[in-house]
């Protein structure tokens, strides 16, 4: 009697063919996921960004305000301004000195503050970082003079914040403004302007950022002085003006002499 052995029938495995299909689907859908996880991922940044930047421009510029008013007094103030450039970005640097006269006659510092902005050779992406420098006799903040000394032996400018691509400071003058102050008297006001906006090169070969993305704010030098107060010409300003002295002429006189006349 003969036996017969089967032979155990083989599976049949997946084609080259189809192993190429099966992974071409996957790539095709993984890329879908991708685009849509960055779109997502993009308009919230956008977001973020149209949120938080307006916030810590202004908070950046109400420091700069504090410290233009608190270093205005009566003692002797000067203030200087220059702009320029640090590797294409527009650069600025403000130097606020106050000082008096000790009991020799003698000019001492009193207080000394310093913002200017550099660029950021410590982040992957190009920008520029803003710091502020506080120098003179008495301390600034206890708590935080403390460390100051640890800080200022690495330098003696201070982070603010980091991730600038535009910022001047400029003095209003006429319809203009004047991009350096030195004089001896202090201007009439400081305009400073930042951004964290996409900078674009210009023709000149250097950066700059639109202006609809740029926050300014023009800050009053010496907020408590008088300042006079004149209607433009044409608007009935001189009439006004006379009409005032006349009846004023006209109330120094006397019954009497209104009657002989």
């Amino acid at each position: 009697m003969k036996t017969t052995v089967r032979q155990p029938r083989s599976r049949r495995g997946y084609s080259l063919g189809e192993m190429i299909a099966v992974l071409v689907i996957a790539a095709m859908v993984l890329t879908a996921i991708l685009g849509v996880y960055g779109r997502a991922n993009r308009a919230a940044e956008a977001v973020l960004t149209k949120i938080e930047t307006p916030v810590l421009a202004a908070e950046v510029l109400q420091l700069i305000a504090k410290d233009l008013d608190r270093i205005m007094g009566p003692d002797d103030v000067s203030i200087q301004i220059k702009n320029g450039f640090d590797n294409g970005f527009v650069t600025a640097q403000m130097t606020l000195r106050r000082t008096v006269e000790d009991a020799q006659r003698q000019e001492q510092l009193l207080e000394e503050i310093v913002w200017r902005a550099g660029y950021d050779y410590d982040s992957a992406v190009p920008g520029l970082v803003i710091y502020r420098s506080y120098g003179g006799v008495g301390l600034e903040d206890e708590l935080f003079d403390q460390k100051r000394d640890e800080l200022e032996s690495q330098s003696p400018l201070i982070p603010v914040c980091r991730g600038v691509t535009f910022f001047r400071i400029e003095v209003p003058k006429g319809q203009g403004v004047l991009d350096k102050w030195s004089d001896a008297e202090l201007p009439p006001g400081v305009k400073v302007t930042l951004s964290f906006a996409e900078p674009y090169e210009t023709v000149r070969g250097t950066l700059d950022v639109l202006e609809h993305q740029k926050t300014s704010r023009t800050i009053a030098i010496n907020r408590t002085r008088t300042i006079p107060f004149r209607l433009p010409p044409g608007t009935g300003g001189d009439e006004a003006e006379l009409e005032s002295e006349t009846e004023s002429e006209n109330a120094d006189e006397t019954p009497a002499r209104r009657t002989r006349q």
